[in-house]
């Protein structure tokens, strides 16, 4: 996750039984390469202790005891110097009523009061607290001052009632922190639509022709964008993963439906990611085909080819500024690949070989070498999805400077 690589981030706790999330949300942020140091109110320390967070990030955590010390004048704004973001979770009404009216009788307030970067804020409280006027008004207000709030969610709460106010799981934390720090990336104010998975062609109501495309390498290039700052439509295929925190979703199954998703959408660049189909039944059965009537002879036609009608109607309207593809081939791959760049059309394209083992489909790495439509290659060694996504968007943010 190198979008948290050296960054340094602020955790607030703040009095809720949600404190334990806490933990889990800090060990997360510094797993992933963050250093986080926390602050715990006192009410929070009734519930966790600073060892709890000394143990999982190795820094040290703050306390109230730390605003009367020896570093009391500064310690404050020492905390807030050169940090990437104040993340408050849990964040209790109290808390949020304080930072409304800058009220800063503690060293989390007044840190953040003190602080001049981005501030996420993740509300826990039971849920009539978080539906009563005064609390509504007072995140209406943090909202207009570019505080953002996340969350809270419906669930079972503290008081044994059901409602909104459960503090969001810290995968789903990490997610937003993740789009709060690239907001002003080098694809701000940039749209990407960003294809995944392989698509499903439809024999009977049961059965599909498809690929073994997880969609793996398309979520983490959505993924990717986002980090940059782009505004990013996921069109997917059903997979077993979970779309990045901030895509808008859009969800098809048939080569025929992506095209239709992708026509439909007009944006800065395109990268396909997606496996489509390049064959599918021509004729799809209404019913499902029983075994005792036979083994069914299935005739295909080619399905649609999504990048060639893409590129085709960009002659007319540049729906697309840069447009990438993908070419998995099991041979010939540079050959093959470049015959593709040239005949959609692309701006560049990542060849992969799905021969390979470590490499390609159901994979958590990938080996590819980008071809440019400009005559350049670029070979990346074997590498995380992740890891490629980050080179294909850079390389992307280029093309669109």
């Amino acid at each position: 996750m190198s979008i948290f690589s050296g960054k340094k981030i602020i955790l607030g706790v703040t009095g809720s039984i949600a404190a334990y999330k806490a933990a889990d949300l800090a060990s997360k942020l510094t797993q992933a390469g963050a250093n986080v140091d926390v602050i715990l109110t006192l009410a929070a320390e009734n519930f966790v202790t600073p060892l709890t967070f000394q143990s999982v990030t190795g820094r040290r955590a703050y306390t109230d005891k730390d605003l009367w010390g020896n570093e009391a004048h500064v310690l404050h704004v020492g905390l807030g110097k050169n940090t990437n973001l104040l993340l408050i979770a849990p964040c209790t009404a109290d808390t949020i009523a304080k930072l409304a009216h800058g009220i800063a009788d503690n060293l989390l307030t007044v840190t953040a009061l003190a602080a001049t970067c981005p501030i996420v804020v993740a509300p826990a409280m039971d849920g009539g607290m978080f539906d009563a006027p005064a609390t509504q008004e007072n995140i209406a207000t943090l909202s207009r001052r570019g505080v953002t709030i996340i969350g809270p969610a419906e669930g079972h709460l503290a008081s044994g009632l059901s409602g909104k106010g459960r503090l969001i799981e810290p995968s789903d934390i990490l997610g937003h922190t993740r789009k709060a720090l690239g907001k002003n990336g080098s694809l701000a104010g940039k749209k990407l639509v960003i294809t995944a998975g392989g698509t499903q062609e439809a024999i009977d109501p049961v059965r599909v022709i498809t690929n073994h495309s997880s969609g793996k390498q398309g979520y983490a290039l959505a993924q990717a964008a986002l980090d940059a700052g782009a505004e990013v439509c996921l069109i997917t295929t059903p997979t077993g993963l979970i779309p990045p925190i901030g895509a808008q979703v859009i969800k098809v199954k048939s080569a025929q439906d992506m095209l239709d998703a992708v026509m439909n959408e007009n944006a800065d660049a395109l990268i396909m990611a997606a496996a489509a189909a390049d064959f599918r039944p021509k004729y799809t059965a209404r019913d499902k085909m029983k075994k005792r009537d036979g083994i069914p002879q299935i005739e295909l036609e080619a399905a649609p080819d999504i990048l060639k009608t893409v590129s085709s109607s960009q002659l007319s309207t540049k729906r697309f500024k840069v447009m990438v593809g993908f070419a998995a081939e099991s041979r010939d791959l540079l050959d093959n690949a470049a015959e593709k760049l040239k005949s959609k059309g692309l701006d560049f394209i990542a060849a992969n070989d799905i021969s390979a083992k470590d490499a390609g489909f159901e994979v958590e790495t990938n080996r590819v070498t980008l071809l440019f439509a400009n005559g350049a290659r670029e070979i990346l060694p074997l590498m995380s999805k992740a890891e490629v996504a980050e080179k294909i968007i850079e390389h992307t943010s280029k093309l669109l400077e």
